[in-house]
């Protein structure tokens, strides 16, 4: 009787052999594809204070067009935890590269479409209609988007630079304001009915040309190397949203309050501040986009540098300081605001967007990837950082627009600021600090944290 083969122990992390493409060649592949994906979202917030009231909107009030062409921008906002959860489950399902390269196409193909539309004096009401089906594409791609690259850049990041390299497609975010509003600042120097015509065309357009270029860096990076072990292993997820909702709801919901406060403090910043600063203050069309403008190049900056300090310090403390500073600085920087004074309104919003929300925004990426286990990652960080953008970033511009027509007052926004940073502060105190977390342990208690076997791993 021969001998029966001894069975073969099963495949783990250590036995597995990945490709891995240079993490700083991956974070600026990622920084380059936020960028351009947050380009193409922060085009129509910008269009939508300065732009589409008039020209799709036209036959309501000032204020009634400029809350339905928030209302539109909303629209994104609501089908982005579509794209998380659709993106999320095919990028647990077949890898994180596929989706971005996707989601990169989905995105620019809808934002030249826009730049293409009749307006409302050509189309009548099939113009707003088709403007909303557009924004929807929109929102399913940066949907998908976000929590692709910040995987990519994670997962291939060695353990103590996981913050950092994580900061870098989260910096993509103020780059792509910084761009959105460069190319508006230059088309509104057009004159009043030239960028009426079709100078607000011209930055939606200008799309083509950075998917382009975002699509060939995508495409020569390499799969996640924390994928590649869970696709060895054949240890995919059947139905990745599925089980993190089931396994594991408390991280997802606390995602989504720790990220609220920035996702309301973003859009109020970068969208509705726009109408605010011509409408209210009066100062210019320039100089409120100016402002914007040199605030996003300090959050840039300054996005790095917290992902940076959150591996030096831990994720929580950093990002505590982050949502203690929005809620405190709320008021003051409306005040600086209402001044119409360039300096003044500009120190104003860097304390705010410059500053404020880039010690939260740096170590978001980590700590919200830390939270869950490979094989639903990209799922939970998806839809809890998504969800926050339907309850934040989707009503703030309208409940900024319906408090101050309420109120006639800016502080009434500055306390709404504030409420949503007490509720993030609750969530972000609930999350186990999880900077040494083994990002290949499936296992995660209510906060995400895991004994460490990463350096097992990075070797």
């Amino acid at each position: 009787m021969s001998a029966q083969p001894d069975p073969q122990p099963p495949t783990t992390a250590a036995d597995v052999t990945v490709q891995e493409t240079p993490i700083r060649k991956v974070a600026a592949a990622c920084l380059a594809g936020t960028t351009i994906e947050f380009y193409d979202f922060f085009i129509y917030g910008t269009a939508a204070a300065l732009v589409f009231p008039k020209l799709f909107f036209p036959e309501a009030s000032p204020f009634i067009g400029t809350l339905l062409a928030f209302a539109s921008f909303g629209v994104g906002f609501v089908a982005r935890p579509v794209g998380g959860a659709v993106f999320g489950h095919f990028g647990d399902r077949v890898g994180r590269k596929k989706m971005l390269v996707i989601s990169l196409m989905l995105m620019g193909a809808s934002t030249v479409a826009i730049g293409l539309l009749p307006t409302y004096a050509t189309a009548g009401a099939l113009a707003p209609a088709l403007l909303v089906l557009l924004r929807l594409i929109q929102g399913v791609a940066v949907g998908g988007e976000w929590g692709g690259a910040v995987l990519m850049a994670v997962e291939h990041s060695a353990p103590n630079r996981r913050g950092f390299y994580g900061s870098w497609p989260q910096a993509g975010a103020p780059l792509g304001t910084f761009l959105a509003t460069g190319a508006f600042f230059l088309v509104s120097l057009l004159p009043g009915e030239a960028f009426l015509n079709y100078g607000w065309r011209i930055p939606f357009l200008a799309s083509a040309i950075l998917i382009a270029v975002g699509l060939v860096v995508r495409l020569r990076v390499t799969e996640s190397p924390a994928f590649q072990v869970v696709r060895t292993q054949h240890s995919e997820a059947r139905a990745p949203l599925v089980e993190v909702l089931r396994n594991n709801p408390r991280q997802v919901l606390l995602v989504a309050g720790a990220f609220l406060v920035q996702s309301t403090v973003a859009y109020i910043f970068i969208s509705y501040i726009a109408t605010y600063g011509t409408t209210v203050v009066g100062a210019s069309r320039p100089t409120v986009l100016g402002v914007i403008l040199l605030s996003a190049v300090v959050s840039t900056v300054l996005h790095l540098a917290a992902g940076a300090a959150s591996d030096r310090h831990g994720r929580k403390p950093v990002y505590l300081a982050g949502v203690i500073a929005m809620g405190v600085l709320a008021v003051p920087v409306f005040a600086l605001f209402n001044t119409g004074n360039f300096g003044l309104m500009l120190i104003g919003h860097v304390l705010m967007f410059g500053i404020a929300l880039s010690l939260a925004g740096g170590p978001t990426a980590a700590m919200f990837s830390e939270m869950f286990g490979t094989r639903v990652r990209y799922s939970g960080a998806s839809v809890g950082y998504q969800l926050a953008g339907v309850f934040g970033a989707a009503l703030s511009p309208i409940v900024a627009a319906a408090l101050f027509e309420a109120t006639k007052s800016g502080y009434v926004i500055a306390a709404y600021v504030a409420a949503m940073a007490v509720i993030s502060l609750i969530a972000v105190l609930l999350i186990p600090e999880s900077r040494d977390t083994d990002l290949l342990a499936e296992d995660r208690p209510a906060g995400g944290h895991s004994s460490s076997a990463e350096q097992a791993h990075s070797a």
